[in-house]
């Protein structure tokens, strides 16, 4: 029922077409910010301050954008206990200014809000500590939605996020707040980019022991069967393209809409090679996002869908 609740998400996670609803802008507001910090090879994309993001979201309406989804980049960083108080700013600024004409998804996870980078809340011997990350993800997620996010989309890789969070939200009163989960994440090379963006590298070791080993088909596969028991509404899969061969297989094993996020390396590739001249660059993201729609992919998140409008795309 949640995923009719709206135009916004009946359009976006309707079967047959491919318009511009099908398209999610990625935004990235940072706390502190004076003027827009330009992310390397992310052709249009800034982290910025939250009158920054106000007018870049003003812009992309215009250009036929209606589904966002935001990224937090707090300059106070902690190992638990996060301060909240400027996602709760950003996201009513939105909310309070264009209401109902779009449709935000708030990324939730604690990567960039702890002081070491990583997804999860450790404990004294360094080891994840699920009994104290799994409350603090959920409380993230209860607090956007109260703050006025649409639809809450959990990235962590956590086991039993989507469960919980489900819980915490309807605990809330926020039962029509859908969850789009990363259902699907590799541990990949390919997330440069974003991270210089969000400001989210790990200080110490990498993400391998809670993101899904590359080389591990069925785990991945587990992965979103488990998200959508848990409660997701919608699935994805990230990186989109390395992915692609695993998008109708979790549709019809789930029956859950499944998107493809094209990650921040597979759009800057595409950005680096129209600037050596070696392809044009709207032809290129075009491709990108049929072959994506040819896997069955139900969903892009894509850092060019401020462009589709301009390339044709119809609303």
């Amino acid at each position: 029922m949640r995923l009719r609740a709206s135009k916004h998400l009946r359009d976006l996670s309707n079967d047959t077409d491919f318009s511009r609803a099908k398209l999610i802008q990625p935004l990235f507001v940072g706390e502190g910010l004076k003027d827009d910090l330009e992310i390397p090879a992310l052709r249009g994309t800034f982290r910025q301050s939250i009158d920054g993001v106000l007018k870049q979201v003003e812009k992309d309406l215009e250009a036929g954008v209606s589904q966002f989804l935001l990224f937090e980049v707090p300059s106070k960083k902690s190992e638990r206990d996060f301060d909240l108080a400027f996602s709760e700013k950003a996201i009513h600024a939105i909310k309070s200014r264009f209401g109902q004409d779009l449709f935000l998804w708030l990324d939730t996870c604690l990567c960039s809000l702890t002081s070491h980078g990583h997804c999860c809340v450790f404990n004294e011997l360094g080891q994840i500590d699920l009994d104290e990350t799994l409350p603090e993800i959920s409380r993230l997620a209860a607090h956007y939605a109260a703050a006025g996010a649409d639809g809450i989309a959990p990235s962590d890789m956590m086991d039993g996020r989507v469960a919980a969070i489900r819980e915490s939200l309807d605990d809330g009163g926020f039962d029509q707040t859908p969850i789009m989960s990363y259902s699907t994440k590799f541990a990949s090379n390919l997330y440069g980019p974003f991270r210089v963006a969000a400001d989210s590298s790990p200080k110490h070791g990498d993400r391998k022991g809670y993101q899904i080993d590359v080389r591990n088909r069925l785990d991945a596969i587990e992965s979103s069967i488990r998200c959508s028991n848990e409660g997701a509404d919608l699935l994805m899969v990230k990186p989109g393209m390395t992915s692609i061969d695993l998008i109708r297989e979790i549709e019809e094993k789930t029956g859950k809409r499944v998107g493809a996020y094209q990650v921040s390396g597979e759009f800057a590739s595409l950005v680096l090679l129209s600037e050596k001249g070696l392809t044009k660059f709207e032809d290129a993201v075009q491709e990108s996002w049929h072959v994506f729609r040819r896997a069955g992919a139900a969903f892009i998140i894509t850092y060019g869908a401020r462009f589709a409008k301009a390339w044709g795309y119809p609303s």
